[in-house]
């Protein structure tokens, strides 16, 4: 279903919730990945989406359709998804030292392969090294690198997501991946 037959059936008296529900069902993953790849935690990224979701709902009535459907949802879970970080950050100071150790990224650095080390490498490993090493970037370059890698999201998109130009959005998106590829390689 397109999104134009979404919101005609969300606007018609009788389809409002059958034409939110459709809505849901259609961007629901998207988004719920979106803010996981975020926040990290399930049950966090599952309260993030329901607030999104409550805001869609009293939002959709005055939707002006200015952008796509799908540009304004994430606008909105990412916007959720800041305030939700924020707040968490407000309530507990987290101290990455020590969090992140070293010990495990050593066993899978290149340097040990080339000393003729042999470590285990799976798919489990290399993707718990790439979220650390996301989770390390500024939130603004962590939210970049998620829309561009995960999401794949073109950065004309991305910008009227974020409200930032492209050329921003592209060199925040190139810092991102140097440090990520700084950490991947054992160089910070």
């Amino acid at each position: 279903m397109t999104d134009r037959e979404i919101l005609d059936l969300f606007h018609s008296g009788s389809g409002k919730e059958r034409g939110f529900t459709l809505l849901i069902e259609q961007y629901q993953q998207k988004i719920y990945w979106h803010i996981r790849r975020m926040v990290q935690d399930h049950d966090d990224a599952n309260d993030v989406m329901q607030n999104v979701f409550i805001k869609v709902w009293n939002g959709l009535e005055n939707f002006r359709a200015d952008s796509q459907l799908f540009t304004w949802l994430y606008r909105i879970a990412t916007n959720e998804t800041i305030t939700f970080i924020n707040s968490r950050n407000k309530k507990a100071t987290i101290s990455f030292d020590g969090a992140d150790s070293d010990d495990d990224d050593n066993n899978y650095s290149p340097s040990n392969y080339l000393k003729g080390d042999s470590h285990p490498v799976d798919g489990d490993n290399i993707e718990a090294r790439l979220q650390r090493a996301i989770d390390r970037l500024p939130e603004k370059q962590k939210l970049v690198f998620n829309l561009r890698y995960y999401d794949e999201m073109p950065y004309e998109q991305m910008s009227e997501v974020l409200g930032t130009s492209e050329g921003a959005l592209k060199a925040s998106y190139h810092h991102a991946a140097q440090k990520i590829e700084k950490h991947l390689l054992g160089e910070d």
